[in-house]
């Protein structure tokens, strides 16, 4: 079987986005670390030519945070196709708006949480 998790190809990318983490990508990872819900979390995370924000290996669960780029008409079309990729790995993608995490942190933790069980 083919490897399609952090490929090396994708390391300096992965290292870029770490470094350069939105406010709401840290405020999950905060959270997120070092099994703080029970599972080991990866952050940025890659899988086949795309990079996730968050992935949970033993939950094969994605955590996505997305800003008002998302809304834009080619970028929907990118996220559908990226969805659909990782679809078909079985993995199971969960997506909170940046905002979401602004207003609400508490709500986004428990649905993480609802799909870690």
């Amino acid at each position: 079987m083919r490897k399609v998790h952090n490929l090396k190809n994708k390391e300096l990318a992965r290292r870029k986005l770490r470094k350069s983490a939105t406010p709401q990508e840290i405020i999950i990872w905060s959270r997120l670390r070092r099994s703080q819900l029970g599972y080991k979390f990866r952050r940025q995370h890659s899988i086949g030519k795309y990079i996730v924000d968050f992935y949970c290996p033993e939950k094969k669960l994605i955590i996505e945070l997305d800003g008002f780029q998302h809304k834009e008409e080619n970028r929907k079309k990118y996220d559908k196709r990226r969805s659909e990729y990782l679809s078909n790995l079985s993995l199971k993608i969960v997506r909170f708006w940046n905002n979401e995490v602004n207003i609400n942190l508490d709500s986004v933790i428990a649905k993480i949480m609802d799909n870690l069980v």
